[in-house]
């Protein structure tokens, strides 16, 4: 498997941009120069990540997120 990430990504199956066997190798976002470990989906050409709000989930059993805007780095944990 290649060590090029995606542009987006995102940790929801029903989601297009979901990628179970890259998500298992364990891949970390840097955020604003921050490691965020509460990152639900990123975008890095749009520069945008969909942040987990604690343990609330909508009336649909999804994780409520907030949207921030800024510069996204991600890359492969352990390397």
């Amino acid at each position: 498997m290649s060590d090029v990430l995606p542009d987006r990504l995102s940790v929801d199956p029903d989601s297009p941009f979901h990628d179970a066997d890259l998500l298992a190798r364990g891949v970390g976002i840097r955020f604003k120069g921050e490691e965020k470990t509460n990152v639900e989906e990123y975008c890095v050409s749009e520069g945008w990540v969909r942040l987990a709000v604690g343990n609330r989930v909508d009336r649909r059993g999804k994780a409520l997120t907030v949207k921030l805007q800024g510069p996204v780095e991600p890359f492969i944990k352990g390397e």
